[in-house]
Formats: structure tokens, sequence, C-alpha cells
């Protein structure tokens, strides 16, 4: 797993996940990741705390927080893929794809997007041990394609 000094520095030289200009169109990998940094680094996120704003003590940065935020953002993932939302979906599989990266997992250069992403979430899921709602589908069927 990559330590919290690598993912800033690669945050820093704007390289994550395998692509450059990394930080997604709305932001919505970095303000996962940045649960785990003290408000402080925000800003190389390009996030910043509103004044007057408290902010929690950042999450411990282990495997298993790491895996936790995984988990949660993998079901987000599958629910937008399984509701045809195209941008959400698409979205959500660079998320999966970023804590895939902090955990050096290989799949994080995964480029297959059929029917909204589900075939790589679900190669996701099950190396994980995680919930997998297509069951035994492939993911690319075409039930799985918008109406």
């Amino acid at each position: 797993m990559l330590t919290k000094e690598q993912v800033l520095q690669a945050v820093k030289d704007r390289k994550t996940h395998n692509r450059e200009n990394c930080g997604l169109l709305d932001g919505r990998d970095f303000s996962r990741l940045i649960g785990f940094f003290p408000a402080s680094e925000w800003p190389i996120f390009g996030f910043a705390l509103k004044d007057g704003a408290e902010m929690p003590a950042p999450k411990e940065w282990t495997e298993e927080n790491i895996r936790a935020v995984l988990t949660s953002d993998l079901d987000f993932a599958f629910e937008k893929a399984l509701d045809n939302r195209g941008i959400s979906s698409g979205l959500m599989c660079e998320v999966v794809k970023m804590w895939l990266w902090v955990l050096e997992d290989e799949l994080h250069v995964c480029e297959e997007y059929t029917q909204y992403g589900l075939p790589f979430l679900k190669k996701v899921a099950i190396k994980y041990g995680l919930p997998n709602p297509i069951g035994d589908d492939a993911g690319d069927e075409d039930k799985y394609a918008s109406d």
C-alpha cells in the first residue's frame, strides 16, 4: 500500500492512479481522499476548509480503513452503474481505481468500461470478497444497457 507521503507527492506532481492532470471533473475522488489528511494539506488536493468550520480528525491511514472506503465506494459505483447513470458511474469507477491505486493493486489501470463499468466493478468485488450485486453475470450483458 502507498504511504500518505507517496500519495501526497503524486497529487503534487498531478500523477495519480495512472493518469496525469488528476482530480476528477467533480473532485469526488479527492473529496474522499482528503478524509485521511489534515485540513492544512487540503489545498494540495484543491480543497479548503470553510472559515469557522471544524475539521474532524483525519482517518487513520491503514489498509483496513482504505478497504472500508473502497467497500463503500464500490457499493455506490454498483448502484450508479445498475441505474444506468453514465457520468456518475464513470466517475465512481475512477474513484474505485483511485483506492486500488492506493492499495497498489494492478486493477487500477483497467480500462474496461462496458455497461457502465460493471465487468470492472465485478472484478474488484470478487477480488476483495465484497458484495457483487450482478451475481454470475459478466456485467456486459445487454440487459445492463441503457433503455
